[in-house]
């Protein structure tokens, strides 16, 4: 039987990302380090990974671009099971590129990658839904 896939929240994943409190950086290496493998299981929920968008470049003014790639590679890790991982990875790359929130982000992915209609006012999304859907 196949050991649950872990779920590292926004914290552990902002320890790792940032390297700032050292014994908190140490154990989260480790754990992702067998998730790099694939010897580890893990799952990023689309709230820990907008959070974490969120908190990093609002608190720490990480640029959108390298946020978005620290996070890009960190699901090409061989043990993200994600069944959402395009649709994740999709949505990382609006972020660096668009003025989008992350939220807005993952609905123009889904719907690119879906082709689900997204219902909105929002103009900037409107623009950026019509350019992916020529795409």
């Amino acid at each position: 039987m196949r050991k649950p896939a872990a779920l590292p929240d926004t914290n552990f994943i902002l320890r790792y990302l940032l390297r700032d409190i050292e014994d908190q950086y140490q154990e989260t290496e480790a754990f992702f380090e067998d998730v790099r493998s694939g010897k580890t299981t893990a799952l990023v929920y689309q709230a820990v990974l907008v959070e974490c968008l969120y908190i990093l470049t609002k608190h720490y003014q990480v640029p959108r671009a390298a946020a978005s790639s620290n996070l890009t590679a960190l699901l090409q890790y061989k043990g993200i099971a994600n069944p959402d991982k395009a649709v994740l990875v999709r949505s990382l790359a609006l972020f660096a590129e668009t003025p989008l929130d992350p939220v807005d982000c993952i609905l123009a992915a889904q719907s690119a990658l879906a082709r689900h209609s997204v219902m909105t006012f929002d103009k900037a999304l409107q623009k950026i839904l019509k350019q992916t859907a020529a795409a």
